[in-house]
């Protein structure tokens, strides 16, 4: 990696793409500290605070914007969910898919209308977060300007973050949204490192501080080492091409092969799932709503991440066990939609390319699908134990920090991702200054 970086800053051209995506990077975070109109910001730290650990991470997402009520308090997550809706879409209206398989054309157009949905988003979210916290007494002076304004600010924030991590695709290193967003992961890791230390190692004796070092520093690494291979992991199907005679030449007849990545789905399945367990007990937790002894209660304490694997009640670890089926069933449902082993087989077949020992056309389709699901099964085993391991150790040890499993996975996966673009761009330049000589 630092031999990447240190030959990507002998190119010019890469040079002042990374000091470009550094420039970005430095606008998003002083964004992120400079508070709304109308808001305190005292105010919102113990609501928040009341929120517990629920609201991790939403926390981690946003860089500490949304709990600072900053312009930046949205933050990318409007345009995630924006993504996320078109791609949905795309797969159940044929003419959507058609169009995002126009070429450029298409492209541009799908971009276009993610762009719209990620705006409306961004007011319904702000309206809902201007009125409720209004009503509730939030906000210094609450009337119908001081929503409007807000309304814009936040809606202004998040498309401006939006047009940030594009301007981050075109001019900087690429992967523009997805940097976006580790970057407010990564700023919060500093005070959650300092929050392990100040609670494990530091007024400990000299030995007991060391070893609770070596142990933190070793869950980390091992959980980093786990997302690195999970990333990487892939199931390699090989195919052959038959020869085709055209005219007096021959072509096909090589052999290459389909890889299945182990973990299709990325961090997709985690977001999804941790998501849906958390957002109840967060709206709950903002309108007073479970504080009592009822059922209802004891269901959203289940399945706030913050009470499992809690010492003095497990029955409120019953939660997990539905987090953990929930990312199975999302690892399925995202592979489903975004992997379509039909039209990889019909495109082989119209190449001349098949699977040795297995007929053309739905056969095939048929293996690629049942290797796919013993694959899928094996990535969500991973993600699961990559996301509960932090989770565990946090209700254990009551270790309250921002990141965790989720977040690493994030992390490491736009960092892999991001120095293969990085290569790739230095693989095009070397290719093109040796044509010119």
């Amino acid at each position: 990696m630092l031999k990447t970086l240190r030959n990507a800053f002998k190119i010019k051209d890469l040079r002042n793409r990374i000091f470009f995506t550094f420039l970005m990077l430095f606008v998003i975070r002083l964004g992120s500290q400079i508070p709304a109109p109308g808001v305190s910001e005292g105010v919102f730290d113990s609501l928040f605070g009341n929120a517990g650990e629920s609201m991790n991470f939403f926390d981690a997402i946003t860089g500490g914007s949304l709990e600072r009520m900053s312009i930046f308090a949205l933050n990318i997550t409007p345009y995630i969910t924006s993504s996320i809706i078109i791609q949905l879409l795309t797969i159940a209206f044929p003419k959507l898919e058609e169009i995002s398989r126009d070429g450029e054309q298409g492209r541009r157009f799908m971009t276009k209308i993610t762009r719209f949905v990620t705006v409306g988003l961004s007011l319904l979210e702000s309206g809902a977060m201007a009125i409720g916290f209004g009503r509730s007494g939030y906000l210094e002076n609450y009337g119908p300007m001081s929503v409007i304004t807000l309304i814009a600010v936040l809606t202004a924030g998040s498309t401006i973050l939006m047009w940030i991590g594009e301007r981050i695709t075109e001019n900087g290193i690429g992967n523009g949204i997805s940097i976006v967003l580790i970057v407010n992961i990564i700023s919060r890791v500093p005070e959650d490192l300092t929050t392990l230390f100040n609670q494990f190692i530091k007024g400990q004796r000299v030995a007991n501080g060391i070893l609770a070092g070596v142990i933190i520093a070793a869950v980390i690494i091992a959980i980093v080492l786990m997302v690195v291979v999970l990333q990487g992991a892939e199931r390699k199907i090989p195919v052959q091409y038959s020869k085709m005679l055209r005219g007096k030449r021959t072509y096909g007849g090589q052999s290459t092969h389909i890889p299945l990545k182990v973990n299709t789905g990325g961090v997709m399945p985690v977001i999804f799932a941790q998501s849906l367990m958390q957002t109840p007990v967060i709206i709950c937790s903002f309108l007073g709503v479970g504080q009592g002894t009822g059922f209802w209660a004891t269901v959203l304490r289940c399945m706030s991440e913050s009470n499992w694997f809690n010492k003095t009640n497990w029955i409120y670890t019953l939660g997990a066990v539905l987090y953990l089926v929930l990312i199975i069933a999302f690892a399925y449902f995202y592979t489903s939609i975004t992997f379509n082993p039909l039209e990889i087989a019909d495109n082989m077949k119209k190449s001349g390319g098949f699977i040795s020992g297995i007929r053309p056309g739905k056969p095939t389709s048929d293996y690629l699908t049942s290797i796919l699901n013993y694959i899928i099964l094996i990535g969500a085993v991973g993600l699961s134990i990559v996301s509960m391991l932090p989770i565990v150790l946090n209700g254990l040890f009551k270790a309250n920090v921002s990141f965790g499993g989720t977040s690493i996975i994030i992390i490491v996966g736009v960092v892999i991702e991001t120095l293969q673009q990085v290569e790739s761009q230095m693989l095009v330049r070397n290719y093109k200054g040796f044509l010119s000589e």
